[in-house]
């Protein structure tokens, strides 16, 4: 018996060791994948070296940056990725049976071996110079040794107060600044960075903004496709006072509160912007409710309540604003669907004048209303050409405007004889100024000179392409002794003329 049951556990200890041994030979294993990439550019990197820990296979990303490690033993690792010139980074995965696990790796440059960007060189404004528009281009030069992608910061303060300008993430070596003060000392300096490194300075230049003259006419010149709006002095000399590159246009200055309201396209929008008379402080009214209409080139708006205000169309409503933002209120509404494209208030805020037309532009109306929306005269009425140009008289017993006395009417609305013409209240006379006009032209955009003795206005071809120039007449020209020698050209290649 004893010897039996000797055979029998001798038998079961070689069931147990073959047992034991087929769980060893069959091992469970998975896959590790995965992909490098530079992490600023997200560019593949090649021959990355991959290792786990635990260990197992060493192996090196190909062109596209991928690698592959099979036959992993099933398990937890921490899987590491590691080239020269970037930072070592590792990944956790676990690895389970017959299925092939995924990491990615975003490696950023080391900075122990990557070098700086090159020191800024200030090229423009140069240093101490003088006369800088106060709409300025800052322009530097810079480079990075591995052609990282570099970042600037542009610093400018002045020597009057404590004011710091600061505009960061800048990708470009060019940046233009609008609104400086008039006839400060400004000091200006650039930061590069390459993210990677500590950024580098530039040197510290200063230049001077030029000391603009009280200007009593502003007008519009293009310049790169957009509106640019100038000063100009009683000596003939012209001031920049807006950036080219934004499309700024029908300047209106308010004596009272001495400002100039201007109109600028934003984001596709056409809103109400303010700035002092040397360009600075340049400050958007508008918001929610912008400027709108049939032609926003043609649209005008006026100021109100003594400078305190802003009157604008917004297709067929007309609001007032404060000219420092806020509290808009509508005061008309055409009840025909058209749309308002000019308004002027009288000096007193006793009349609005207006110009509505339909969509295209015609069937325009030219009357007035007070501040409650109540219709006072009906001074023309479903007009066949197109009208424009309004502005009161000083004491609101006049009515400056234009007429294309052709009747045309086309899609592009382009006028073919539009003259200026005075409205007497009192009389209720018209008076044509335009009767010594060149054949085949246009006159556009009338002002009242601060007198009244005069009118500024636009005259260009009825060819829709030729340059415009602005000139002035007096009021009396339209006698019988009025002749071509009235007409003088005050600025050539320019538009939308204001005299205060």
């Amino acid at each position: 018996m004893k010897t039996f049951l000797k055979y029998i556990t001798i038998a079961g200890l070689f069931f147990l060791i073959g047992c034991s041994e087929d769980t060893v030979g069959e091992s469970l294993t998975g896959g590790i994948s995965g992909k490098v990439v530079e992490r600023t550019s997200n560019e593949p990197l090649e021959n990355v070296k991959i290792t786990t820990s635990p260990a197992s296979s060493t192996v090196f990303t190909d062109e596209n940056g991928e690698f592959v490690i099979e036959d992993v033993l099933v398990d937890q690792y921490s899987v590491k990725a590691e080239v020269e010139d970037y930072t070592t980074a590792f990944e956790a995965v676990t690895v389970t049976e017959g299925a092939t696990s995924n990491v990615a790796f975003e490696l950023l440059k080391s900075g122990a071996n990557n070098k700086q960007p090159s020191t800024p060189q200030l090229l423009s404004p140069e240093d101490n110079a003088e006369e800088v528009d106060m709409t300025a281009e800052f322009v530097w030069n810079s480079s990075d040794p591995e052609d990282d992608e570099l970042t600037y910061e542009l610093e400018l303060w002045n020597n009057v107060n404590d004011e710091v300008l600061t505009y960061s993430n800048i990708k470009d070596t060019t940046y233009t600044v609008e609104g400086l003060n008039s006839g400060y000392r400004y000091f200006w300096q650039v930061k590069v960075s390459d993210s990677i490194n500590d950024p580098v300075l530039s040197s510290l230049y200063s230049f001077k903004t030029r000391n603009v003259p009280e200007s009593r006419v502003l007008f519009t010149r293009l310049i790169n496709g957009n509106n640019v709006i100038f000063s100009r002095n009683s000596e003939g000399e012209e001031f920049r006072l807006t950036s080219s590159d934004q499309n700024s246009f029908r300047p209106r200055k308010n004596n009272s509160v001495n400002k100039i309201a201007f109109l600028r396209v934003v984001n596709g929008q056409t809103h109400l912007f303010t700035m002092n008379p040397d360009g600075s402080q340049q400050k958007r009214i508008t918001s929610n409710i912008p400027v709108n209409g049939f032609n926003l080139n043609l649209i005008d708006f006026s100021w109100s309540d003594d400078g305190a205000a802003l009157v604008y169309p917004n297709f067929g409503k007309l609001y007032k604003i404060n000219s420092v933002g806020g509290g808009t209120t509508l005061i008309y509404e055409t009840q025909n669907g058209d749309f308002i494209t000019e308004v002027d208030v009288s000096e007193d805020n006793g009349t609005i004048a207006l110009i509505t037309n339909n969509s295209n532009g015609y069937d325009a109306d030219l009357f007035t209303i007070n501040f409650e929306g109540e219709i006072q005269e009906m001074i023309l009425n479903n007009v066949e050409g197109a009208l424009g140009g309004l502005d009161l008289s000083l004491q609101g017993n006049k009515l400056l405007y234009t007429y294309d006395s052709s009747g045309y009417r086309n899609d592009s609305y382009r006028r073919l004889d539009s003259d200026l013409f005075i409205y007497d209240f009192s009389t209720r006379q018209f008076q044509n100024l335009s009767v010594e006009k060149p054949d085949g032209t246009n006159d556009l955009d009338p002002r009242f000179s601060p007198n009244e003795a005069e009118v500024i206005f636009v005259n260009t071809s009825n060819d829709d392409l030729s340059p415009k120039d602005i000139y002035t007449m007096p009021v009396n020209t339209g006698s019988s002794t009025g002749d071509d020698d009235d007409r003088e050209v005050l600025i050539e290649n320019a538009a939308m003329p204001d005299w205060e």
